[in-house]
């Protein structure tokens, strides 16, 4: 009996996937859990293994196909079955680039839903936030679009496909922008400058996304705390090899991440979301820690950090690292996160002004720890010390309550208890 691979849902609120390579081609075998696909989703780059062993007879989807959530991508066979003619007729012709396969645009009649639907109809309509987004700032109405997605729903490259070809809105803005883009000295753009271009990979595209949608979307405020990590770095000298002999690594950032968790607890509004009009205090703290990758940034969750013992914490965030980079999370190790924490220091950066992760209300920025002269009871001493940024929704969050947080994470920092290493 065939076996049917699907596109996975990597989140909640993730409807569709980009193939990024297959590591298989039809007529070959394949063991059940071995890498059989890559992809790129708006949360994570992540190699899917196959769901059963067997041979591959069909392969649905192209290399830089995106493809909605549970779409059927590939089937596995069993030994001596033979490939479907189609899938023999696509393994005979060259795959096409990302470009190509993404460029297969459907006339704006088609797209465009000839009776217009009741607002509680265009409630209902499933469509994620970036395309509502869209859709508002171009003036085009969701119900009017007849989606390709599952059940009808509007995917991003449906609402682009109206704003660029069929809106009249989309038509009069691309009109001022040609004539604004003839006056531009092609110079000042780098366009005819000698170089290299190339395409914007999927997930640089999702993080342009979803950096400007947050910019657009919250009041951003920082405020910055300078901060001790003298007595941090005392407990790490004592504790740091007992640490790596049970699996972690007591780092600063283990330290600062316990921190925020218990200031999370007592200041529950930087723990919080915005759902439209209704303020979410959620009960669980998810913190969401952004790791750097050689190809674009992931932001794996630590789920339930507030029972975590800092041996617990050091494990979990040593672990997600390192299946993040591997490429190996699974679609609930990049959802649910209530807050985030990013460490630009990490590279040397004194600090930052870090973009909140949407919908959350605020984000940690970690300075690099470095030894500073500063004053120790009225003299001049030597200390290592770094600069904490919290970023913050002015919206839900006002500055004396981002200060609390603050100092309640200073606090803890600089007094650290040896018997809670």
């Amino acid at each position: 009996m065939a076996t049917d691979v699907v596109m996975p849902q990597m989140g909640e609120s993730i409807a569709e996937g980009t193939i990024v390579r297959w590591f298989k081609k039809v007529g070959d075998s394949v063991d059940r859990d071995e890498p059989l696909f890559e992809i790129s989703t708006d949360k994570v780059d992540a190699e899917i293994p196959s769901p059963d062993a067997g041979v591959v007879i069909e392969i649905r989807a192209n290399e830089g196909e995106t493809v909605p959530v549970n779409s059927v991508v590939a089937v596995i066979g069993r030994a001596g079955d033979q490939p479907s003619v189609s899938s023999q007729i696509q393994a005979a012709v060259s795959v096409p680039a990302a470009s190509e396969a993404r460029v297969r645009v459907q006339p704006v009649d088609s797209v465009l839903a000839p009776d217009a639907r009741s607002t509680a109809e265009v409630i209902r309509q499933r469509s994620s936030p970036l395309v509502r987004r869209i859709a508002k700032e171009h003036n085009i109405e969701l119900s009017r679009i007849q989606g390709t997605g599952i059940s009808g729903r509007v995917t991003k490259d449906d609402i682009l496909k109206v704003v660029g070809a069929g809106s009249p809105l989309a038509e009069a803005r691309s009109s001022s922008s040609s004539e604004a883009s003839s006056a531009i000295d092609t110079s000042s753009t780098g366009r005819g400058l000698a170089g290299r271009t190339v395409p914007m990979s999927v997930m640089r595209r999702k993080i342009a996304e979803h950096m400007v949608l947050s910019r657009k979307t919250s009041a951003h405020v920082h405020t910055v705390f300078e901060v001790s990590f003298g007595q941090i770095a005392r407990l790490r000298q004592a504790k740091k090899a007992e640490y790596e002999r049970a699996g972690g690594k007591l780092t600063y950032l283990t330290f600062i991440i316990k921190a925020a968790v218990d200031a999370l607890r007592d200041v529950p509004v930087i723990n919080a979301s915005l759902d439209g009009g209704n303020v979410v205090y959620h009960r669980d703290i998810n913190v969401g820690i952004a790791v750097a990758l050689d190809w674009g940034l992931i932001v794996p969750v630590v789920k339930d950090a507030d029972t975590k013992t800092l041996l617990g914490l050091s494990q979990a965030v040593a672990d997600l690292a390192a299946r993040a980079r591997a490429k190996q999370l699974k679609s609930e190790e990049v959802s649910g996160g209530t807050f985030t924490i990013t460490n630009p220091g990490a590279t040397g950066a004194l600090f930052g002004m870090p973009i909140i992760s949407q919908p959350q209300v605020a984000i940690l920025g970690v300075g690099t720890v470095e030894k500073r002269a500063v004053v120790i009871d009225d003299a001049i001493g030597i200390s290592p010390m770094a600069y904490l940024t919290l970023g913050y929704d002015h919206r839900v969050v006002d500055g004396a309550v981002a200060d609390e947080f603050m100092s309640r994470m200073k606090h803890a920092l600089e007094h650290w208890d040896p018997n809670q290493v």
